[in-house]
């Protein structure tokens, strides 16, 4: 199974299969209201997700995910998730859109970095704070 991975401010999701533009769209999704709280929600989606599918972690053989767009943190975690559960399990993963860049290869394993929009907005200026 391939999966698809794409974390927002507000809401994350999962999908079985690859995005595709012919296609419509799946009903075989999960989303989750995540309020920025992303790291704590995203995991235990995607095992509701495989779970109501009788399908194990082992059984994934593709990872898609979302690398751009959104907000830092928000693409950061989906990013991160991916390649850490690609990582683990052995299998590709690969970024939704069509970038410029490329899926960076280290060794049998490859990663996908973020391509954020803008500089992040973590927090005012120190010298706003005094």
């Amino acid at each position: 199974m391939i999966i698809a991975l794409r974390v927002g401010k507000n809401s994350a999701a999962v999908k079985k299969g690859a995005p595709n533009k012919n296609t419509a769209r799946s009903d075989a999704i999960k989303k989750v209201k995540v309020n920025h709280n992303q790291a704590e929600k995203l995991l235990p989606a995607l095992e509701t997700f495989l779970k109501a599918r009788e399908v194990k972690l082992g059984d994934l053989k593709k990872i898609v995910v979302a690398s751009r767009g959104g907000s830092f943190t928000s693409l950061r975690i989906g990013v991160i998730t991916a390649n850490a559960l690609a990582y683990a399990l052995k299998i590709p993963v690969v970024a939704e859109e069509k970038t410029v860049r490329k899926n960076k290869k280290f060794g049998r394993y490859s990663i996908v970095e973020p391509d954020y929009d803008r500089e992040p907005n973590i927090g005012a200026p120190k010298s706003v704070l005094f």
